[in-house]
């Protein structure tokens, strides 16, 4: 019994540290999409002390606390339709067989959540859609291509991420998350 109150705990902790960092984009508007990732990869720390049945809940805690205390809804669907829950999902394209099948699973991903989230900003938040065009260029395309170099190196810090963390703080988390 206590073992599960530990792991709540400690999810219910990155949820909120989740949370707290996607406030932010009300105090940094630049930050827009940086925070999002970053409060993303914490979920990544929850699958790998805790598992994905403890990663998923929090993560949806962390998108609807976002939802109601954030004021940049386009941060927080961002988050919501890729950056939450990518991270829990990473672990899952990391076992496909081939390498080029990995990539496209997750380049498939990432641009239809873009896509979908650019549908929602004009749709949904009434972004005006002429304010993506400047001297004739139609500037979604432009950070399509721009966001799939992003999401490259992200999806490489990750792996990074989850490398030092298993080096460095992994055995310290779990002895605290294991004791009686």
């Amino acid at each position: 019994m206590r073992n599960n109150t530990i792991k709540l705990a400690f999810s219910s902790m990155l949820a909120a540290l989740s949370t707290a960092l996607m406030f932010m984009t009300n105090l940094f508007p630049a930050a827009s999409y940086t925070l999002p990732a970053i409060a993303g990869a914490l979920m990544m720390l929850t699958v790998i002390e805790l598992g994905k049945r403890w990663a998923w809940p929090s993560f949806v805690v962390s998108a609807v606390l976002s939802f109601l205390v954030v004021a940049d809804k386009e941060a927080v669907a961002i988050f919501v339709l890729f950056f939450g829950y990518y991270p829990i999902l990473k672990a899952n394209f990391e076992q496909l067989p081939k390498r080029l099948f990995r990539w496209l699973a997750k380049f498939l991903l990432f641009n239809v959540a873009m896509v979908v989230e650019f549908f929602l900003s004009i749709h949904l938040l009434g972004v005006p859609e002429e304010s993506f065009t400047v001297f004739g260029v139609y500037l979604p395309w432009v950070f399509l291509l721009v966001g799939n170099v992003a999401f490259l190196l992200y999806d490489y810090c990750l792996s990074c991420l989850v490398i030092v963390y298993c080096q460095r703080m992994h055995k310290n988390v779990q002895r605290w998350l294991r004791l009686k």
